[in-house]
Protein backbone atom coordinates (compact mmCIF):
# COMPACT_ATOMS: atom_id res chain seq x y z
CA UNK A 1 0.00 0.00 0.00
CA UNK A 2 2.84 2.70 1.01
CA UNK A 3 4.64 1.00 -1.95
CA UNK A 4 1.68 2.05 -4.32
CA UNK A 5 1.20 5.66 -2.79
CA UNK A 6 4.95 6.88 -2.89
CA UNK A 7 4.75 5.38 -6.67
CA UNK A 8 1.63 7.28 -7.12
CA UNK A 9 2.85 10.90 -8.06
CA UNK A 10 6.06 10.49 -9.98
CA UNK A 11 5.44 13.45 -12.07
CA UNK A 12 3.55 16.32 -11.55
CA UNK A 13 8.40 19.30 -12.23
CA UNK A 14 7.71 17.99 -14.73
CA UNK A 15 5.88 19.07 -15.12
CA UNK A 16 8.35 20.62 -13.19
CA UNK A 17 9.87 22.23 -15.82
CA UNK A 18 7.63 21.46 -18.35
CA UNK A 19 5.32 24.28 -17.39
CA UNK A 20 8.22 26.41 -17.74
CA UNK A 21 7.63 25.42 -21.19
CA UNK A 22 4.67 26.77 -21.46
CA UNK A 23 4.61 30.01 -19.04
CA UNK A 24 7.97 31.61 -20.21
CA UNK A 25 6.48 32.60 -23.71
CA UNK A 26 5.92 33.17 -27.28
CA UNK A 27 8.88 35.45 -27.49
CA UNK A 28 10.51 34.33 -24.30
CA UNK A 29 10.61 30.82 -24.18
CA UNK A 30 12.56 29.15 -20.75
CA UNK A 31 12.39 25.22 -20.18
CA UNK A 32 15.01 23.35 -18.40
CA UNK A 33 13.99 19.07 -18.00
CA UNK A 34 11.38 17.92 -15.70
CA UNK A 35 12.74 17.01 -12.02
CA UNK A 36 9.75 13.46 -12.25
CA UNK A 37 7.70 16.11 -13.08
CA UNK A 38 7.28 18.02 -9.89
CA UNK A 39 7.28 14.74 -8.35
CA UNK A 40 5.38 14.44 -4.81
CA UNK A 41 7.29 11.65 -3.21
CA UNK A 42 9.00 10.82 0.46
CA UNK A 43 12.15 8.71 0.96
CA UNK A 44 12.87 5.05 0.04
CA UNK A 45 13.23 2.03 2.51
CA UNK A 46 16.56 1.58 3.56
CA UNK A 47 18.76 -0.10 0.70
CA UNK A 48 15.63 0.03 -1.15
CA UNK A 49 16.41 0.58 -5.11
CA UNK A 50 14.29 2.73 -7.79
CA UNK A 51 14.34 2.74 -11.38
CA UNK A 52 11.65 4.93 -12.77
CA UNK A 53 10.81 6.45 -16.36
CA UNK A 54 8.00 8.53 -18.19
CA UNK A 55 7.10 10.11 -21.49
CA UNK A 56 5.73 12.96 -21.69
CA UNK A 57 3.58 14.82 -24.44
CA UNK A 58 2.65 18.37 -24.70
CA UNK A 59 1.44 20.85 -26.96
CA UNK A 60 -0.67 24.45 -27.26
CA UNK A 61 -1.46 26.93 -29.79
CA UNK A 62 -3.15 28.86 -27.07
CA UNK A 63 -1.58 32.52 -27.00
CA UNK A 64 -2.87 34.95 -24.07
CA UNK A 65 -2.44 38.81 -23.19
CA UNK A 66 -2.57 38.95 -18.85
CA UNK A 67 -5.54 36.25 -18.92
CA UNK A 68 -7.56 36.86 -22.23
CA UNK A 69 -7.12 34.84 -25.33
CA UNK A 70 -5.44 36.49 -28.02
CA UNK A 71 -3.76 36.17 -31.98
CA UNK A 72 -1.17 33.27 -32.52
CA UNK A 73 2.36 34.16 -32.93
CA UNK A 74 2.51 31.08 -34.54
CA UNK A 75 0.68 27.75 -35.52
CA UNK A 76 1.62 25.64 -32.47
CA UNK A 77 4.06 24.38 -30.28
CA UNK A 78 4.80 20.66 -29.21
CA UNK A 79 7.08 18.71 -27.60
CA UNK A 80 7.96 14.94 -26.81
CA UNK A 81 9.89 14.25 -23.57
CA UNK A 82 11.19 11.09 -21.84
CA UNK A 83 12.61 11.38 -17.90
CA UNK A 84 14.48 8.62 -16.43
CA UNK A 85 15.73 8.72 -12.39
CA UNK A 86 17.31 6.13 -10.28
CA UNK A 87 17.33 6.44 -6.82
CA UNK A 88 18.26 4.84 -3.57
CA UNK A 89 17.65 4.74 0.27
CA UNK A 90 20.99 5.60 1.60
CA UNK A 91 19.61 5.15 5.12
CA UNK A 92 15.79 5.10 6.56
CA UNK A 93 15.48 8.86 6.37
CA UNK A 94 18.02 9.52 3.41
CA UNK A 95 17.27 8.89 -0.16
CA UNK A 96 19.22 9.65 -3.27
CA UNK A 97 17.98 10.38 -6.64
CA UNK A 98 19.79 10.61 -9.81
CA UNK A 99 17.40 12.28 -12.48
CA UNK A 100 17.56 12.99 -15.98
CA UNK A 101 15.63 13.46 -19.10
CA UNK A 102 16.02 13.70 -23.23
CA UNK A 103 13.90 15.41 -25.88
CA UNK A 104 12.97 13.50 -28.89
CA UNK A 105 12.14 16.79 -30.09
CA UNK A 106 11.17 20.44 -29.19
CA UNK A 107 9.24 22.16 -32.57
CA UNK A 108 7.75 25.14 -33.30
CA UNK A 109 5.75 25.46 -36.14
CA UNK A 110 5.39 29.09 -37.82
CA UNK A 111 1.93 30.34 -38.99
CA UNK A 112 0.96 29.10 -41.75
CA UNK A 113 3.12 26.39 -41.71
CA UNK A 114 5.76 28.75 -43.26
CA UNK A 115 8.88 27.63 -40.79
CA UNK A 116 9.74 24.38 -38.51
CA UNK A 117 11.88 25.32 -35.52
CA UNK A 118 13.26 22.50 -33.81
CA UNK A 119 15.70 20.72 -31.30
CA UNK A 120 16.07 17.81 -29.53
CA UNK A 121 18.44 16.50 -27.06
CA UNK A 122 19.83 15.54 -23.30
CA UNK A 123 18.52 17.94 -21.35
CA UNK A 124 19.83 18.19 -17.34
CA UNK A 125 21.05 16.24 -14.98
CA UNK A 126 19.08 16.44 -11.60
CA UNK A 127 21.06 15.24 -7.68
CA UNK A 128 18.33 15.44 -5.55
CA UNK A 129 18.55 13.85 -1.69
CA UNK A 130 15.64 13.91 0.66
CA UNK A 131 15.14 13.74 4.26
CA UNK A 132 12.62 12.89 6.52
CA UNK A 133 12.24 15.08 9.11
CA UNK A 134 9.48 13.04 10.43
CA UNK A 135 8.06 9.26 9.44
CA UNK A 136 5.39 8.47 12.23
CA UNK A 137 2.70 5.49 12.42
CA UNK A 138 -0.36 4.92 14.56
CA UNK A 139 -2.93 2.27 14.26
CA UNK A 140 -5.11 4.64 12.05
CA UNK A 141 -2.72 7.08 10.93
CA UNK A 142 0.31 7.51 9.24
CA UNK A 143 2.58 10.82 8.99
CA UNK A 144 5.64 12.37 6.91
CA UNK A 145 7.42 15.04 6.30
CA UNK A 146 10.20 14.78 4.09
CA UNK A 147 12.39 18.00 2.90
CA UNK A 148 14.86 18.41 -0.49
CA UNK A 149 18.01 20.02 -1.65
CA UNK A 150 18.60 19.41 -5.38
CA UNK A 151 21.49 20.88 -7.92
CA UNK A 152 20.53 21.45 -11.37
CA UNK A 153 23.07 20.87 -13.83
CA UNK A 154 22.88 21.45 -17.61
CA UNK A 155 23.69 18.86 -20.13
CA UNK A 156 22.09 19.99 -23.10
CA UNK A 157 22.32 22.55 -25.61
CA UNK A 158 20.96 26.03 -24.64
CA UNK A 159 22.42 28.01 -27.58
CA UNK A 160 21.37 25.75 -30.40
CA UNK A 161 20.73 27.85 -33.86
CA UNK A 162 18.56 27.18 -36.79
CA UNK A 163 19.40 28.14 -40.71
CA UNK A 164 17.57 31.56 -41.43
CA UNK A 165 19.41 31.78 -45.05
CA UNK A 166 21.36 30.11 -47.82
CA UNK A 167 23.44 32.24 -50.13
CA UNK A 168 21.92 31.11 -53.53
CA UNK A 169 25.23 31.74 -55.47
CA UNK A 170 28.03 30.57 -52.36
CA UNK A 171 25.40 27.93 -50.61
CA UNK A 172 26.72 29.60 -47.61
CA UNK A 173 24.13 28.81 -44.60
CA UNK A 174 23.45 31.58 -42.21
CA UNK A 175 22.36 30.84 -38.21
CA UNK A 176 20.57 32.62 -35.86
CA UNK A 177 19.97 31.09 -32.06
CA UNK A 178 16.91 29.33 -31.60
CA UNK A 179 13.97 30.84 -29.63
CA UNK A 180 14.52 29.56 -25.76
CA UNK A 181 11.30 27.55 -26.10
CA UNK A 182 12.69 24.69 -27.99
CA UNK A 183 16.31 24.57 -26.17
CA UNK A 184 16.52 21.64 -24.80
CA UNK A 185 17.95 23.92 -21.41
CA UNK A 186 18.41 26.49 -20.19
CA UNK A 187 21.75 26.25 -19.35
CA UNK A 188 21.82 27.74 -16.34
CA UNK A 189 22.75 25.77 -12.62
CA UNK A 190 19.66 25.79 -10.55
CA UNK A 191 19.24 25.13 -7.05
CA UNK A 192 15.99 22.98 -5.92
CA UNK A 193 13.94 23.11 -2.50
CA UNK A 194 11.73 20.58 -1.89
CA UNK A 195 9.03 20.07 0.76
CA UNK A 196 6.69 16.72 0.82
CA UNK A 197 3.61 16.45 3.66
CA UNK A 198 1.97 12.99 3.99
CA UNK A 199 -1.11 11.97 5.88
CA UNK A 200 -2.51 8.62 5.16
CA UNK A 201 -5.54 6.50 6.87
CA UNK A 202 -4.29 2.68 5.76
CA UNK A 203 -7.42 1.07 7.42
CA UNK A 204 -9.55 3.65 4.63
CA UNK A 205 -7.06 3.37 1.60
CA UNK A 206 -6.95 7.03 2.01
CA UNK A 207 -4.87 9.63 1.66
CA UNK A 208 -3.73 13.43 1.83
CA UNK A 209 -0.66 14.92 1.17
CA UNK A 210 0.80 18.55 -0.14
CA UNK A 211 4.29 19.04 -1.98
CA UNK A 212 6.31 22.61 -2.10
CA UNK A 213 8.82 23.19 -5.05
CA UNK A 214 10.77 25.97 -5.68
CA UNK A 215 13.72 26.68 -8.26
CA UNK A 216 16.11 29.06 -7.82
CA UNK A 217 17.43 29.86 -11.29
CA UNK A 218 21.23 30.74 -12.02
CA UNK A 219 22.45 32.93 -15.05
CA UNK A 220 23.67 30.68 -18.22
CA UNK A 221 26.72 31.83 -20.54
CA UNK A 222 24.58 34.14 -22.44
CA UNK A 223 23.99 36.34 -19.82
CA UNK A 224 20.18 35.43 -19.26
CA UNK A 225 18.27 34.28 -15.79
CA UNK A 226 15.48 32.61 -16.40
CA UNK A 227 12.55 33.71 -13.96
CA UNK A 228 12.58 31.50 -10.42
CA UNK A 229 9.81 29.05 -10.60
CA UNK A 230 7.49 27.65 -7.35
CA UNK A 231 4.65 25.46 -7.24
CA UNK A 232 2.39 23.89 -5.04
CA UNK A 233 0.44 21.06 -4.50
CA UNK A 234 -2.59 19.22 -2.80
CA UNK A 235 -3.49 16.01 -3.18
CA UNK A 236 -5.98 13.50 -2.49
CA UNK A 237 -6.03 9.66 -3.09
CA UNK A 238 -7.41 6.17 -2.44
CA UNK A 239 -6.54 2.89 -3.81
CA UNK A 240 -9.44 0.57 -5.06
CA UNK A 241 -8.66 -3.57 -4.96
CA UNK A 242 -5.26 -2.93 -3.14
CA UNK A 243 -4.10 -2.00 -7.16
CA UNK A 244 -5.63 1.01 -8.82
CA UNK A 245 -5.08 4.14 -7.18
CA UNK A 246 -7.00 7.26 -8.47
CA UNK A 247 -5.51 10.71 -7.35
CA UNK A 248 -6.20 14.28 -7.59
CA UNK A 249 -4.51 17.05 -7.24
CA UNK A 250 -4.93 21.00 -7.20
CA UNK A 251 -1.41 23.11 -8.35
CA UNK A 252 -0.78 26.41 -8.02
CA UNK A 253 2.55 27.58 -10.01
CA UNK A 254 4.60 30.77 -10.05
CA UNK A 255 7.29 31.39 -12.74
CA UNK A 256 9.01 35.16 -12.40
CA UNK A 257 9.96 37.09 -15.29
CA UNK A 258 13.47 36.67 -17.01
CA UNK A 259 16.58 38.32 -16.40
CA UNK A 260 19.85 39.56 -18.92
CA UNK A 261 23.01 41.32 -18.55
CA UNK A 262 22.35 45.07 -19.21
CA UNK A 263 24.68 45.27 -21.69
CA UNK A 264 23.01 42.39 -24.11
CA UNK A 265 19.94 43.75 -26.24
CA UNK A 266 17.48 40.77 -25.76
CA UNK A 267 15.50 41.69 -28.55
CA UNK A 268 17.76 42.13 -31.00
CA UNK A 269 19.97 38.73 -30.25
CA UNK A 270 17.68 36.08 -28.93
CA UNK A 271 13.86 37.97 -30.06
CA UNK A 272 12.83 37.76 -26.48
CA UNK A 273 11.02 40.43 -25.28
CA UNK A 274 12.07 40.20 -21.04
CA UNK A 275 8.93 41.50 -20.25
CA UNK A 276 6.54 38.96 -21.48
CA UNK A 277 8.05 36.17 -19.57
CA UNK A 278 6.79 35.04 -16.36
CA UNK A 279 2.92 34.55 -14.73
CA UNK A 280 0.97 32.04 -12.65
CA UNK A 281 -1.82 29.27 -13.41
CA UNK A 282 -4.00 26.85 -11.49
CA UNK A 283 -4.26 23.09 -12.93
CA UNK A 284 -6.65 20.17 -12.23
CA UNK A 285 -4.83 16.85 -12.66
CA UNK A 286 -6.17 13.63 -12.38
CA UNK A 287 -3.93 10.70 -12.03
CA UNK A 288 -4.53 6.94 -12.44
CA UNK A 289 -2.05 4.20 -11.19
CA UNK A 290 -1.90 0.40 -11.09
CA UNK A 291 0.57 -1.44 -9.03
CA UNK A 292 1.57 -5.13 -9.84
CA UNK A 293 4.19 -7.01 -7.70
CA UNK A 294 7.04 -4.47 -7.77
CA UNK A 295 5.81 -2.44 -10.42
CA UNK A 296 3.85 0.66 -10.34
CA UNK A 297 2.21 2.27 -14.04
CA UNK A 298 0.56 5.44 -13.93
CA UNK A 299 -0.57 8.18 -16.13
CA UNK A 300 -1.82 11.57 -15.39
CA UNK A 301 -3.10 14.94 -17.31
CA UNK A 302 -2.33 18.76 -16.43
CA UNK A 303 -5.73 20.63 -17.08
CA UNK A 304 -5.20 24.45 -16.62
CA UNK A 305 -8.29 26.09 -14.38
CA UNK A 306 -6.60 29.51 -14.71
CA UNK A 307 -3.70 31.35 -16.11
CA UNK A 308 -2.53 34.71 -15.62
CA UNK A 309 1.06 35.59 -18.07
CA UNK A 310 2.67 39.11 -17.73
CA UNK A 311 2.21 40.86 -21.10
CA UNK A 312 1.67 38.46 -24.53
CA UNK A 313 3.37 34.87 -24.14
CA UNK A 314 2.64 31.01 -25.10
CA UNK A 315 0.16 29.66 -22.87
CA UNK A 316 -0.16 26.18 -21.90
CA UNK A 317 -3.08 23.86 -23.26
CA UNK A 318 -2.64 20.00 -23.20
CA UNK A 319 -0.09 17.84 -20.87
CA UNK A 320 -0.33 14.06 -20.69
CA UNK A 321 2.35 11.89 -19.13
CA UNK A 322 2.45 7.79 -18.65
CA UNK A 323 5.25 6.34 -17.04
CA UNK A 324 6.16 3.39 -14.95
CA UNK A 325 8.36 2.60 -11.69
CA UNK A 326 10.26 -0.33 -10.19
CA UNK A 327 11.58 -0.58 -7.04
CA UNK A 328 13.56 -3.49 -4.98
CA UNK A 329 16.30 -4.52 -2.69
CA UNK A 330 19.13 -5.14 -4.32
CA UNK A 331 21.76 -5.96 -1.82
CA UNK A 332 21.23 -7.92 1.48
CA UNK A 333 21.62 -6.86 5.19
CA UNK A 334 24.49 -8.98 7.18
CA UNK A 335 22.08 -9.74 9.18
CA UNK A 336 20.15 -11.13 6.47
CA UNK A 337 23.38 -13.03 4.66
CA UNK A 338 24.02 -15.03 8.27
CA UNK A 339 20.87 -15.92 8.66
CA UNK A 340 20.47 -17.90 5.92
Amino acid sequence: MMHLMRSLILLGPLLLFSREIHSQGCCSGGSGSPIAGGASQGVLQERQAEIAMNYQYFRTNKFMVEDRDTAAFFDHFLGNYSYYRMAYGLTKNLTMSVETGYYFNKTQIGLNRTDTISSSGIGDLILFPRYDLLNRSTETTRTEITVGLGLKIPLGKYNDSTVVYVNPVTEKKYYTNSPPTVQPTNGSNDFVFYGFLFRGYPSRNFRLFANLLYIRKGWNPLGQKFGDYATAGLFAGKTFFNRLGVTLQLKGEWLGRMKHDKNIDMLALYNIDVNSTGGNKVSFVPQLSFSYKNFTFYALSDIPVYQRVNRVQVAAQFLATAGVSYRFIPFKSPMEKITE
